[in-house]
């Protein structure tokens, strides 16, 4: 595949100054992370707050959750027209500039007199997360050398399940014990120290190349990138449609009581962290394989669930394959995108956050309908089937013997 064409981001045609030394440092990859994890923590913390939230301003149970599907439908949106419009703006400047966003929208929600206010903060987090992560997603190869971006991309990528393991529980418990708007107020304190972070950290990064929708047109007849969209919006069609309602499945089917139904959703987020740096460290050599193999995975964990999850032995062990299993896919993801484009990683890493977000919200909105119309076994089934056709696109891909553009 032809490698996309991009836009100059300097008049005289050349790509613009490469980043020196003094722009690779594990320190900002540290910045990067935890502007991450206070995104994901934001994004999905209703989850935890949400019938306290209802309650304050009396709306209902389905009225508090566009909190939860209109972040990920703004992402999708504005991740390729906020990248787009800032093109030629430094990358240091837009991320802190989306990290203030992100404080203010949180301190916005605490202070909300009225349920549409919280809705307004939630427009702005949508917007946040399709600028920060289309940036941020595609820095570690400036921020450290050669041999350490699959690490560093792996490193910046655990910010999602460290979201799910520590943010979202820290953030549900200071909300039972404080009240939902004292969470949301440690998460704008938190995304100030975030800024703070940045500054300090983050070196000027001019950007080496702009992504323009032309960029974005030609990646798209690029065979490499509509696999890329395929997979990921399979794989988290089918994570998602299935995820969302496993509360529901080991309290109804499993027969778990809250406190088993907790610390098996720890044990869970635990084994997706484990799953993180594991693919990290296979997807740089074997992309195909790894993707194939998290597919597999998840298939297997969420269509044996109806069977074996009847028992709480049984429950424990699939969700510590399928934790594994999807602790992988975000930086598996985004390498194949980055891997089908490597002259415009910027743009690979657009692609990358507006597809993935936008199936999110459509895979909790299919699973919803499923669960409604059948049971949450039906869910299970259901998210099975559609990983493994995720798994039957990466034979495919084999299968027609396709390489990338640097011939792997």
């Amino acid at each position: 595949m032809a490698a996309p064409t991009t836009s100059p981001a300097h008049p005289s045609g050349g790509a613009g100054p490469r980043p020196g030394p003094a722009a690779r440092g594990w320190p900002a990859v540290a910045a990067v992370t935890l502007g991450i994890f206070a995104i994901v923590t934001t994004e999905i913390l209703p989850i935890g707050l949400l019938t306290g939230i209802g309650a304050a301003f009396a709306v209902s149970d389905g009225m508090a959750g566009l909190m939860m599907t209109m972040p990920g439908l703004l992402a999708a949106i504005s991740a390729p027209l906020v990248t787009v419009a800032s093109a030629r703006v430094d990358r240091r400047l837009m991320l802190c500039t989306f990290t203030a966003l992100l404080a203010g929208a949180n301190f916005l929600a605490a202070a909300a007199p009225d349920y549409w206010i919280v809705l307004a903060s939630r427009v702005v987090v949508g917007v946040v997360i399709g600028g920060f992560w289309s940036i941020g997603a595609s820095l570690a190869e400036r921020l450290v050398p050669a041999p350490a971006v699959g690490r560093a991309r792996a490193v910046i990528f655990s910010a999602v399940p460290l979201g799910s393991v520590l943010g979202v529980p820290a953030g549900t418990l200071l909300g039972d014990l404080a009240g939902w708007r004292t969470a949301f107020a440690a998460l704008g304190a938190l995304a100030v120290g975030v800024l703070v972070m940045l500054l300090v950290f983050l070196p000027p990064l001019p950007p080496t190349r702009t992504t323009r929708f032309h960029v974005l047109r030609g990646m798209l007849r690029g065979v490499n990138t509509r696999f890329a969209l395929v997979l990921t919006a399979l794989i988290v069609l089918a994570h998602f449609g299935a995820y969302t309602y496993v509360t529901p499945f080991l309290e109804q089917v499993t027969d778990a009581g809250p406190r088993l139904v907790t610390g098996l959703l720890l044990v869970y987020g635990a084994a997706g962290i484990a799953g993180n740096f594991l693919g990290g460290a296979l997807v740089a050599r074997r992309p195909r394989g790894t993707f194939g193999l998290v597919a597999a995975m998840i298939a297997a964990a969420t269509l044996l669930l109806p069977v074996v999850g009847r028992w709480q032995f049984g429950a424990a062990a699939l969700l510590v394959l399928w934790g594994v299993a999807y602790g992988a896919v975000p930086v598996a993801s985004q390498t194949w995108f980055a891997k089908a484009a490597p002259h415009a990683p910027e743009a690979a890493a657009v692609l990358f956050t507006a597809s993935f977000q936008a199936t999110i919200s459509v895979g909790a909105l299919a699973g919803g309908v499923a669960v409604d119309q059948a049971s949450p076994s039906a869910v299970m089934t259901l998210g099975g089937g559609t990983a493994v056709l995720a798994a039957v696109a990466v034979w495919m891909h084999r299968a027609r013997r396709l390489t990338w553009p640097d011939g792997t």
